[in-house]
């Protein structure tokens, strides 16, 4: 639909319209006049749609009211007045996206779909539980989502029947027994992430830059203020920003714009004005003052010399921030530049600015990152593992380092090779969510702080030619002395790890609650919990599910026709072909057998994945290496994957796999670059891949505190499965023991690892062991053989992999967080039982429905899933969870849920088209192709994967239920590993081998 300057459409009046080639269409900027929304119309032929409504939201206080009124306006509305009108989006519709984010300053809602119907409906829903939400007339969704006193359950009450354990606290409570605990969906979520020290160090280091701003605030809250919430001011948050003065939508995609703007307007925008003029005029009848949304103001600069947190956590996570202020949000150009500038200078382990900290030994890692989508955007440089008193010397040797470039000018091939790979992703574009979705976000950078910028950060292409222009004129040294050496708005910040409780205010805050309580609080507090969870646990009605929008398996339409592949003739090496539109991008895969390679080699075949393209060759130098990639392919990789067919231990194919992408016009690059690193890299050089191990070591010990349920789920895996066993050497708790081990003995240990390295890599870099998978046009096709894209080299064909068998186990690992993650699991095959479509649908049923239920809303914790794949493993987990033994309680209890597994005719479509939906989600051109390599050595075919999704769409109620006799017998093997807190876990009455993995 065109429209022009000055159209009139449904109360809409179009304010500009301009092309817009970085996302193969145009922009439209809309107001509605009688509501004030804004809106942003991105029209292109995208069938992925999507529509958002943003809300600025700049926090006053560290409660993290908008996280809290993020996550709870999407639990009921007046239109749709059901308890999780988001869980039931995410049961019954066709969704490529459903989420909500708080942002610093910003609240966002958005949604994807790849049918009109369900956008629009997505849209109703999402539109009503923002601007008439339920929070209103239900206190127990603040409670449930934000905070709320419990009392503590007797140890002999049944974990799995929080109502039980509430009788026995009231009785306790009568004989003044009992202890008060905090719980809340939110409140556990901050625990989890505010126990990684980095996120905590961003957080100081953003206080003292902005120390009279909205940003000296954690706007996701912090478990300390989360309690100071009180219900009244939660609900005035709400009244005074969720406004639609205060918003803005995004449309996205091929949608049919006329329909959509009729809808706004009709069924919100022009009765929702009414409304807030009405309350207006009430408050000012009354004499009250107008409720106005908090203020976002720019900070004066300031300098915050050393701003120390000592923190309860390991030793290992000590780290230092430099903050420098750049500018202000319509300082476009100058943000791109600076971000190019960090790559340069930090963007990899040869860059000469974090050469200079590595070698000056202030710590483990060394990173930096610009922190945009701010008022003033910053820039960030970090020290992990940083070094007793390195906090002190790090402003001076990170500025004497740029004092050093900008004397002798910044080599202009490392600027022009960041800047290349920054035009390279934003070309690829793929942004690991919904196109709409992202660029939602990217235009809030601008638009939120100026009605005028709405999309200027959309733009890039003028960006990127004028700073080529800018190439060698000592733009970046100027640029780099403005922000950096001659800053007058810069902190520096230091997280200090302490040893001590570091649930110490929790205790005491709920310590003082209790001495202030009599008997009739306590008994008022298990009156208030036994409600809550009546609430919790009661049913919505038949007429309030009826009026939530459904789509029916009718609307799911035939499968989507996904480009072909197959093997290409011809080729040197047998050659895997997509046939995938890639936007002028070429991806070469290369996969070789790793079956050459011994069971016990395998952690050094992880070592040799991490190195390489971070050392030397014959022929360049790590440092020109390091510019050659970036200048002239999109990415390079190297890492082991297992490939898993359908019939376990006997269809394992591990492969070393090296990937790279490029432009078209550097195909050759993506042929040559990275057989030069395969066939010459030096391993002599000690310093250089201990540098990288340590690295590697810090990024897993973060990744169990804050990502623990992908750690847990992986080292359950491999309690039962050959896969998760070769996984557990390459990348999991094994291969972290090898690292420590290896760590610890390096300088003894450094020349015989070279050696490893380079036989194993002369053993498994040939032609006779590897398969190509290629994505990109015929002629990229023909330039990359022609290029010379085989070893030349042929090998020993003698398979020497052989994997132990899995052994069950029941392991608990300590790791530096306040929350913890469970996982628990089994290989389906090992009990007889056949893969279907219909586990996918069960899957669907239990994560968004038991799941959900008994433990995030009752159990308070952020996250919990099951998943069922074709290689046989059924898993359960758990993400920043409160709770351990109740939680496995539940993951016991599920196959009983999944036996009486009845739902409404219209549920049962629900779940079937979601699935359906999920399963035929687009993929860009990277992941599609990687996914189809991944059934070709699974030995999956087109035709087997047409059929499961027919299995999917035919399931009903009694094929779910058929499942459940798999899942118990899968849950009785008692396939048990948590990784969290020592408190927790100690507590637990689960029998598990306890580990304290930091410090085994």
């Amino acid at each position: 639909m065109e429209l022009s300057p000055n159209d009139q459409l449904h109360g809409f009046t179009v304010l500009t319209r301009e092309e817009l080639p970085e996302i193969d269409g145009t922009a439209y900027v809309l107001s509605h006049r009688k509501s004030g929304a804004r809106l942003l119309y991105l029209a292109n032929d995208d069938a992925n749609k999507a529509f958002s409504i943003a809300f600025k939201t700049p926090p006053a206080d560290d409660t993290g009211v908008f996280h809290i009124l993020e996550h709870s306006v999407l639990c009921g509305s007046d239109k749709f007045p059901v308890k999780e009108p988001f869980v039931d989006l995410l049961k019954s519709s066709m969704q490529t996206f459903l989420n909500a984010m708080t942002f610093p300053d910003k609240t966002l809602y958005p949604v994807a779909s790849t049918n009109d119907q369900d956008l629009l409906n997505l849209a109703d829903v999402y539109l009503d539980a923002v601007l008439h939400p339920a929070i209103y007339h239900k206190r127990a969704i603040f409670e449930q989502e934000g905070w709320h006193y419990e009392l503590a359950a007797d140890a002999e009450a049944d974990e799995g029947d929080s109502i039980a354990g509430d009788v026995v606290a009231a009785t306790e409570a009568e004989d003044g027994q009992a202890e008060l605990v905090l719980n809340g969906v939110v409140y556990n979520e901050m625990k989890g992430a505010l126990s990684d020290a980095n996120s905590v160090l961003y957080d100081e280091l953003q206080a003292a830059l902005f120390p009279d701003t909205a940003y000296r605030f954690e706007s996701g809250g912090t478990p300390r203020a989360i309690p100071d919430l009180t219900y009244e001011q939660f609900l005035d948050e709400h009244a005074r920003h969720y406004r639609l003065d205060n918003s803005y939508l995004t449309l996205y995609g091929n949608v049919d714009l006329d329909r959509m703007l009729a809808f706004l307007d009709r069924e919100y925008l022009s009765p929702v004005a009414d409304e807030e003029a009405a309350r207006a005029a009430a408050r000012t009848e009354a004499g009250k003052p107008p409720l106005e949304p908090h203020a976002l103001e720019a900070q004066a600069p300031v300098v915050a010399a050393h701003v120390v947190r000592d923190m309860d956590t390991a030793p290992e996570n000590a780290c230092a921030g430099l903050g420098y202020v750049i500018g202000d949000a319509d300082e476009r150009t100058r943000l791109v530049a600076v971000d190019i500038l960090l790559d340069a200078l930090m963007g990899s382990n040869e860059a000469p600015a974090k050469r200079a900290l590595l070698d000056a030994g202030l710590a483990d890692d060394v990173q930096a990152f610009v922190a945009d989508g701010m008022l003033q955007p910053f820039a960030v440089v970090q020290l992990r593992g940083s070094k007793p008193g390195a906090a002190e010397r790090f402003r001076a040797a990170f500025e004497d380092a740029l004092r050093a470039a900008a004397e002798q000018g910044i080599d202009r091939t490392l600027v022009e090779a960041s800047l290349s790979r920054a035009e390279f992703v934003m070309r690829e574009r793929d942004f690991g969510m919904a196109d709409g979705v992202a660029l939602s976000m990217t235009a809030l950078s601008g638009w939120l702080y100026d009605d005028e910028m709405a999309t200027t950060y959309l733009r890039y292409e003028d960006d990127f030619a004028l700073l080529r222009r800018e190439l060698g004129t000592g733009y970046f040294e100027r640029l780099m002395i403005d922000v950096f050496l001659e800053s007058d708005h810069w902190a520096l910040a230091e997280v200090r790890p302490l040893e001590g409780d570091g649930d110490a205010y929790e205790s005491e805050r709920l310590r003082a609650a209790e001495a202030a309580m009599g008997p009739e609080d306590f008994a008022r507090v298990a009156d208030e919990e036994a409600e809550l969870r009546r609430l919790q646990t009661e049913p919505d009605s038949p007429e309030a599910l009826a009026t939530l929008p459904r789509l029916s398996v009718a609307d799911i339409g035939p499968a989507p026709v996904e480009p072909a592949y197959g093997l290409a003739g011809g080729t040197p090496v047998p050659c895997v072909r997509h046939d995938i539109p890639t936007r002028g991008i070429a991806y070469a895969y290369r996969y070789f057998d790793l079956g050459r390679a011994r069971f016990e080699e395998l952690p050094y075949v992880a070592v040799l994945a991490l190195v390489l393209g971070k050392l030397g060759t014959a022929r360049h130098t790590a440092a020109e290496i390091d510019t050659l990639v970036n200048g002239r392919l999109g990415s390079l990789s190297f890492f082991a994957d297992i490939y898993e067919g359908d019939d376990g231990a006997r269809d394992l194919a591990p492969k070393l796999v090296v990937g790279a992408s490029a432009l078209s016009e550097n195909v050759e690059a993506a042929c040559e670059l990275p057989l030069e690193i395969m066939l010459e890299t030096d391993f002599s050089d000690a310093g250089k891949i201990k540098d990288v191990l340590q690295q590697r070591r810090i990024g897993m010990e973060q990744g169990f505190a804050a990502a623990g349920h992908a750690a847990a789920m992986a080292r359950a895996a491999s309690y039962y499965l050959p896969a998760g066993v070769v996984r557990e050497q390459l990348s999991g708790v094994d291969f972290y023991r090898f690292l420590k081990d290896l760590l610890a003995h390096y300088d003894e240990r450094s020349d015989e690892l070279a050696a490893r390295l380079s036989e194993l890599a002369g053993r498994l870099f040939v032609d006779d062991g590897c398969t190509v998978g290629f994505t990109g046009s015929d002629d990229d096709f023909e330039r990359f053989w022609k290029a010379g894209a085989v070893t030349g080299r042929a090998g020993s064909s003698e398979h020497l992999l052989a994997v132990p068998a899995p052994v069950v186990r029941n392991e608990a690992f300590i790791v530096p967080t306040d929350v913890c993650y469970a996982a628990q699991g089994f290989d389906r095959r090992a009990d007889g039982a056949p893969y279907t479509g219909a586990w996918q649908v069960a899957a669907r049923a239990l994560s968004y429905d038991f799941l959900w239920n008994e433990v995030r809303v009752k159990g308070g914790a952020y996250g919990a899933g099951f998943g069922a794949t074709r290689t046989g493993n059924l898993r359960f987990y758990s993400y920043r969870d409160p709770h351990l033994d109740e939680t496995l309680a539940r993951f016991a209890a599920s196959a009983a849920w999944l036996e009486a597994f009845d739902p409404k005719p219209e549920a049962m479509e629900g779940y079937v088209v979601s699935t359906v939906a999920g399963f035929d989600a687009p993929l860009k051109a990277r992941a599609l192709a990687r996914r189809q390599d991944g059934d070709y050595f699974g030995g999956r075919t087109p035709e087997a994967r047409l059929e499961t999704r027919a299995e999917m769409t035919a399931a009903d109620a009694q094929a779910v239920r058929a499942l459940a006799a798999p899942l118990a017998a899968a849950v009785a093997h008692d396939a048990v590993c948590t990784f969290g807190s020592k408190d927790i876990i100690e507590a637990a009455r689960t029998p598990f081998e306890v580990v304290d993995l930091l410090n085994e």
